[in-house]
């Protein structure tokens, strides 16, 4: 018992923590298994390069801000005729992040753009990437209180540092002057380094109505459409058909 403490110990002093924890454990199952000192190094340093590859994906899980987590498992390809199994294959292998693409989900509210989005960044996120999921109302908050809020400000940061980023509802509110700009300049940074998600229920050719202004939508376009999928998703709502009700039938 002293020896696994003082096993422990050295553990945690350099920064071992999750295999210290597991240490005893892993001992019983070396001798349990006759294995070699090689062989049971060897899972040790796989044990602890394991949990610190997972404490890694909660933590950007977290940063994520999903409104909820679904899996794409749970897609229901058969009511969405705009994708096929093969096409969403495509997707989910996410060679396009690598490539600095966009993926712009259209369609009325209920067809799954959400849920498609979300479970992309799962995706992104199980796979090494930094994702993060973004309203356009909170997008705009964030980039309207970056000089006074700290919060906003290490919300920035993650946002310019994240291999894919969501932007839900891009459409939803208009925008004023002074929002326009602040938008168009986040998207500038970022083009050609990131990859966007925009879901909207608007067509990119009503965009303009909403920004308010037409040389900033052209540019705006311009970017975000040059090396873009574009998805316009058809169907019943999801919500709907998919609904959870109270009483039993």
């Amino acid at each position: 018992m002293a020896q696994i403490n003082e096993i422990q110990a050295i553990m945690r002093e350099l920064r071992l923590g999750a295999t210290a924890e597991a240490v005893s454990q892993l001992i019983q199952t070396a001798n349990n298994e006759k294995a070699t000192y090689g062989d049971f190094i060897l899972k040790v340093l796989k044990y602890e390069q394991r949990e610190r590859s997972e404490k890694v994906r909660l933590r950007r899980l977290n940063w994520a801000s999903l409104p909820y987590q679904r899996s794409l498992e749970e897609f229901d390809l058969t009511s969405q005729a705009a994708l096929n199994q093969k096409q969403m294959n495509e997707l989910r292998a996410l060679n396009w992040v690598d490539q600095s693409y966009n993926l712009i989900l259209l369609g009325p509210t209920g067809v799954g753009k959400t849920f498609l989005s979300i479970g992309l960044c799962i995706d992104a996120i199980d796979q090494g990437y930094s994702a993060i999921f973004m309203t356009m109302g909170d997008l705009i908050k964030i980039l309207k209180t970056e000089t006074i809020s700290r919060q906003a400000q290490i919300k920035l940061r993650r946002l310019n540092k994240a291999d894919l980023i969501v932007i839900d509802d891009l459409m939803f509110m208009a925008l004023t002057k002074q929002e326009a700009n602040l938008f168009f300049h986040f998207i500038n940074k970022l083009y050609e380094q990131t990859s966007f998600i925009i879901t909207s229920n608007k067509n990119p050719e009503k965009w303009g109505e909403v920004i308010g202004d037409e040389i900033i939508t052209g540019a705006f376009l311009d970017r975000m459409i040059q090396k873009s999928q574009i998805i316009e998703l058809t169907g019943e709502s999801y919500r709907l058909t998919h609904r959870q009700t109270i009483f039993k039938s």
